[in-house]
């Protein structure tokens, strides 16, 4: 196994910073979601009284703390590789490969940014709120576009660094 590469640019570990402050965020996200799960399994099942809304809750919350972990799992290069096909070519014919698949990827990343920014402007202006809780909708959106967006400018670093053949991509 490989040990992970420590960031020497100023860039790289200020992108580092920003990944684990987002991982950061989902974590008390995450943590907060257990808890109010667990108070609510426990208010149903001694006291016929769960929290209301929790279903709605766990949802919104889920949302947040995936995109607040993927700039981490991309910044460490932990995303799965399958490389049953790769392993006889060339380190250069790997790199390249490795290039294509971060681009297309950050691609990918960048259109669901995108995505999620509009559908967020479009409930705001709709005033969509959650059945049970009447929650705002639109507060989910937001909570998700500052980890997607990071984790779309660390593809976009990392994909260029591939094709410049840096020996600094992180991994």
């Amino acid at each position: 196994m490989e040990e992970p590469q420590v960031p020497t640019s100023p860039a790289m570990r200020r992108l580092e910073q920003c990944c684990d402050a987002s991982a950061a965020v989902g974590a008390l996200v995450l943590i907060a979601v257990a808890l109010m799960t667990t108070v609510s399994v426990v208010g149903r099942a001694f006291f016929s009284h769960p929290i209301l809304g929790d279903v709605e809750l766990v949802q919104l919350g889920c949302a947040v703390v995936v995109t607040s972990f993927l700039p981490y799992t991309q910044f460490r290069r932990a995303n799965i590789i399958v490389d049953f096909f790769t392993t006889g070519a060339s380190a250069a014919a790997q790199r390249r490969m490795d290039a294509l698949g971060v681009l297309l990827y950050t691609a990918v990343l960048a259109l669901v940014t995108w995505r999620v920014a509009v559908g967020g402007i479009d409930i705001y202006a709709a005033g969509e709120r959650s059945m049970l809780m009447d929650l705002p909708l639109w507060i989910p959106y937001l909570l998700m576009l500052p980890g997607l967006a990071l984790c779309v400018a660390i593809g976009a670093v990392q994909g260029a660094a591939l094709l410049r053949g840096d020996r600094e991509v992180t991994a």
